[in-house]
């Protein structure tokens, strides 16, 4: 697998030792986060929008309706930023100005596309559902053809990215180390908790066991 390269734009300045060219772990971050923040401008005005995203190969891809101005503007090829990031625990110091967060954050510049061919598009929504609930995809009705036509499939290339990582400890001034104060990391991890049915869920049927797409985030 390819490593990420530099550009002018991905190249971390801030901290760059905690920069990260592995491309396994960009994708780690979008395949975990499930939401993207997507910057783009109109008007010389600027947006963030976040939105539900999910990767297929080195491609990521979003959807919306037709009529959003972020659909319209990202369809007309405006540059964007896509943003995610993955909070992994809090860094509690001895010194209040030391304090910080442990954290898998990934950057990508680029322009989107919009899908146009019916049988990626339908499989990319499949591959959507797939990524969040295994096996569901056969068992519920698939979009109708009024569905597909209001809705707009998009996706960028993972290409010009920078990931930047944080672990460890909190880093102390000397001068603190010997303070009688706890110090160390609050981890943080997002878990699926309980399946609670609708009314329309039938009374004798057991909630779906989707554990494979969540690993040790599942709770159930």
């Amino acid at each position: 697998m390819k490593e990420l390269g530099s550009t002018d734009k991905t190249r971390i300045r801030r901290g760059p030792k905690r920069a990260v060219f592995d491309r396994a772990m960009l994708y780690q971050i979008f395949d975990q986060a499930h939401v993207a923040h997507v910057g783009f401008a109109v008007d010389e005005q600027s947006y963030v929008i976040p939105m539900l995203c999910w990767r297929v190969d080195n491609r990521l891809y979003i959807h919306g309706s037709n009529g959003s101005r972020m659909i319209k503007a990202l369809t007309e090829g405006g540059q964007c930023c896509v943003t995610a990031t993955l909070l992994d625990g809090m860094v509690l110091s001895k010194s209040a100005f030391h304090h910080s967060t442990n954290y898998r954050s990934a950057v990508v510049f680029g322009r989107f596309s919009k899908v146009t061919d019916d049988a990626e598009i339908n499989e990319s929504l499949k591959l959507f559902l797939e990524h969040i609930a295994p096996g569901r995809w056969d068992k519920v009705r698939p979009p109708s053809e009024n569905e597909l036509r209001a809705t707009t499939i998009l996706s960028i290339e993972l290409e010009e990215a920078s990931v930047k990582v944080r672990t460890g400890g909190p880093n102390e001034d000397k001068e603190d180390i010997d303070l009688p104060v706890w110090s160390g990391e609050m981890v943080i991890r997002q878990k699926v908790g309980q399946m609670i049915p609708d009314q329309y869920s039938p009374e004798n049927e057991a909630a779906p066991d989707y554990s494979a797409a969540w690993g040790d985030r599942w709770e159930q």
